[in-house]
């Protein structure tokens, strides 16, 4: 694997996410690193013709979850490499067919497309745990939400993909609590014991009006490789089942 690092931080990490990466899968075209000096910049992967870019901020770089950030964007490389439909459908699309008619908040739009984020993140994450340990990644989704469940009167979403920090919105809270549990029960790597499902309740008990079993369910169900139809239909059903299930809205001017 070509991985080219732009940026003052070591290179171990990406070295190390790359060896781990190539025990399972490989990538046909070089990785370009951006490293950024804003510590709230959030990890995320841009594809082109003849190269993948992968952003990330010099804290995430550094990190004690460097690594596996890492991991998990070149995870997001390989779905797209490989044509899988969560990673080559607009979801403006899913949008548009879900919302058509409907009057909907600016910040449950931004909430649709972090659950379109997390059904790619879930196909992303089929891989990363393939090739890492699950302990980080757990200890990870746990340290995220307990932050987010205390500081639920921050009114900013959860980003759309992985990053030290983050804000909580009691609704777009809880569906992120249903994705970290439908990823740890997909790859049955924690049990109903831990305290990620206490945490994830005290989501759900903040968002009567999202259904935390059922979007655990649709998280956890996504089926391997769907047709682009079919990824289409899910992301549709998840999408009206976010804003209808949990009060729709009138949107802003």
């Amino acid at each position: 694997m070509d991985i080219r690092v732009r940026g003052a931080v070591p290179a171990d990490p990406f070295l190390g996410a790359a060896d781990l990466f190539e025990t399972e899968y490989d990538l046909d075209l070089p990785v370009h690193v951006d490293v950024r000096e804003d510590p709230d910049e959030r990890t995320w992967a841009a594809h082109y013709d003849d190269r993948h870019v992968l952003n990330i901020s010099q804290q995430a770089a550094t990190s004690a979850m460097a690594r596996e950030l890492i991991v998990h964007e070149l995870a997001h490389m390989a779905r797209n490499e490989e044509g899988h439909a969560s990673h080559h459908f607009r979801t403006e699309e899913a949008l548009f067919l879900a919302l058509s008619g409907e009057s909907v908040e600016r910040r449950k739009i931004a909430h649709c497309y972090q659950i379109a984020n997390h059904m790619k993140d879930i196909y992303a994450d089929d891989i990363t745990l393939a090739v890492t340990p699950p302990a980080k990644l757990v200890s990870f989704f746990e340290s995220e939400l307990a932050r987010a469940v205390s500081t639920r009167s921050d009114p900013s979403p959860w980003p759309d993909s992985r990053r030290v920090t983050a804000g909580s919105d009691p609704e777009i809270t809880a569906v992120n609590a249903a994705f970290a549990l439908g990823l740890v029960e997909r790859h049955d790597i924690v049990d109903e014991s831990h305290r990620l499902y206490d945490l994830a309740h005290a989501a759900a008990d903040d968002a009567p009006g999202v259904d935390l079993k059922a979007f655990k369910r649709r998280f956890r169900s996504l089926g391997a490789d769907p047709s682009a139809s079919d990824y289409r239909k899910t992301l549709v059903d998840a999408t009206r089942a976010y804003v209808v299930g949990s009060g729709g809205g009138v949107a802003a001017d």
